[in-house]
C-alpha cells in the first residue's frame, strides 16, 4: 500500500491565492456588514406580525320599513353620498303630510286670533271715547243741576224742571258706569287672545318639531354611501324587513388604508411618529411601499383584549409583549387596486434620527452612576 504522506499533495500556489483571497472577501464583507449594522442596520427595526387595516363602517337603518330598493352589487365602488339602499317611505310621507298640516291649522288659528287682537284695539279705542263722550255729557248734566237748583229755590224755574235735569244727570252717570265696565271687559278679553296667540304660535312649534323629526325618519328612509369606499359583506335584499341597527352592508374606505405592525417591546424604544418607514406586502411580491410612523398604541395588545392578563395571580412566564404600532404609506392607484384590509405585510421602521435619544440616556446613566460614587457617605 502506498504511504499516506505521498498521497498528500501540497497546494499549489494558485490554490493558496484563491483562498486567501476568499478569506480576504469574506472579511471585507463582514466588516461592512459591522459597520453597516452599527451605524444604521440596528436603527432599523422590522417585523412580519402586520397586516393592512381600514376604517370601515357598517351600515345599518335608523328607521324601520321593507327595503323597496337595493342600488349595489357585492365589492362595487361608491362615492360619498351615493345612494345604497331605500326602505319603504310611504309611512314617513304620511307623517310629514299631517305635520304640515298641523303647522297650517295652527298658522291659520294664529293669524285669525291677531285679527281679532286687531279688531280688539279699535273697539277699546272706541270705547274709551265713548266714556270719554260720557264723563263729558254726564259732567255737563251736573253743572245744570248745580245752575238750576238757586233758580229753582228763588222761585225762577220750576221744580219739575230740576227734577228733569236730576234725572238726566243721573242716567248720564249710570251711562258712564256702563261704558267703564264695557271697557275693563273688552280689556280682558284683550289678554284672553293674547293668551290664544300664544298657545297658537307653541301649537306652530310643536308641529314644526314633529315636521322635523318626520322628515328626518323620511330622509333616513334613503340610505346613502358616508364616504368614498368599496362594498362588502353585503347581506341585504329587496323585501327584508330592516331594523333600526341591524347591519345591511360595510363600506370600506381603501383610499384611507393604513398598517397596523406589532414590534416586540424590545424595538420601540426608539419609535417615534413621524419616522419612515418600508413596507413589504405579501399579495405584491417584489413591491416595497414607503410610508411613517403615525402613532405608537397606548398599551401593548393584551392590554386591551377582552381578558387582560393578570401577572400578579398564579405561576408568571415572561412573555415579549408586542406593542401596535400605525403606520401610513403612499401607494399608487396600481396599486391600491390590489391593497385590501387584512393582507399580511412586513414592515421596517428606520430609527435611526433617535440614536443620539439612546446616547443621551446612556450618558445619563453614566453621569449618575459617577455622582453616586463621588457623593460622600
Amino acid at each position: 500500500m502506498p504511504d499516506e504522506k505521498q498521497q498528500q499533495r501540497p497546494m499549489s500556489g494558485r490554490t493558496k491565492v484563491i483562498l486567501l483571497v476568499g478569506a480576504a472577501i469574506l472579511l471585507i464583507v463582514g466588516l461592512i456588514w459591522l459597520v453597516s449594522y452599527q451605524t444604521s442596520g440596528r436603527y432599523r427595526q422590522s417585523t412580519n406580525d402586520a397586516e393592512m387595516r381600514a376604517d370601515s363602517v357598517a351600515i345599518a337603518p335608523k328607521t324601520t320599513g321593507y327595503v323597496t330598493q337595493v342600488l349595489v352589487a357585492d365589492n362595487q365602488d361608491v362615492s360619498a353620498g351615493q345612494l345604497l339602499v331605500t326602505i319603504d317611505q310611504r309611512d314617513y310621507l304620511a307623517k310629514v303630510d299631517e305635520a304640515e298640516s298641523q303647522i297650517a291649522v295652527s298658522q291659520a288659528s294664529a293669524a285669525g286670533a291677531r285679527s281679532s287682537l286687531e279688531e280688539q284695539y279699535a273697539s277699546i279705542r272706541q270705547s274709551r271715547v265713548q266714556m270719554e263722550q260720557a264723563k263729558v255729557k254726564a259732567a255737563h248734566d251736573a253743572g245744570e243741576v248745580a245752575r238750576y237748583a238757586p233758580l229753582v229755590s228763588a222761585g225762577a224755574e220750576t221744580e219739575e224742571k230740576l227734577a228733569q235735569l236730576r234725572q238726566t244727570a243721573s242716567e248720564s252717570n249710570d251711562d258712564v258706569k256702563v261704558k267703564d265696565a264695557s271697557l275693563l271687559a273688552q280689556q280682558r278679553h284683550l289678554a284672553s287672545l293674547e293668551a290664544q296667540i300664544r298657545q297658537n304660535e307653541a301649537q306652530t312649534r310643536s308641529a314644526q318639531a314633529k315636521l322635523a323629526s318626520a322628515q328626518t325618519d323620511l330622509d333616513s328612509s334613503t340610505i346613502r354611501a358616508p364616504f368614498d369606499g368599496r362594498v362588502g359583506d353585503k347581506t341585504v335584499a329587496v323585501g327584508q324587513f330592516a331594523q333600526p341597527g341591524t347591519r345591511l352592508l360595510s363600506i370600506v374606505p381603501l383610499k384611507e388604508l393604513y398598517v397596523v405592525a406589532n414590534f416586540k417591546e424590545t424595538q420601540i424604544g426608539l419609535m417615534r411618529p413621524g419616522q419612515p418607514a418600508t413596507i413589504k406586502v405579501d399579495a405584491l411580491s417584489g413591491v416595497k411601499l414607503q410610508g411613517h410612523v403615525v402613532s405608537v398604541s397606548p398599551g401593548t395588545g393584551a392590554q386591551f383584549s377582552i381578558l387582560p392578563p393578570q401577572n400578579a395571580t398564579g405561576n408568571f412566564t415572561k412573555v415579549v409583549q408586542r406593542v401596535p404600532v400605525k403606520i401610513a404609506f403612499d401607494a399608487g392607484p396600481e396599486a391600491r387596486k390590489l391593497l385590501i384590509p387584512g393582507l399580511s405585510v412586513s414592515a421596517t421602521v428606520d430609527t435611526i434620527l433617535e440614536k443620539h435619544t439612546r446616547e443621551a440616556i446612556k450618558q445619563e446613566q453614566i453621569d449618575q452612576s459617577k455622582s453616586m460614587r463621588s457623593a460622600p457617605r
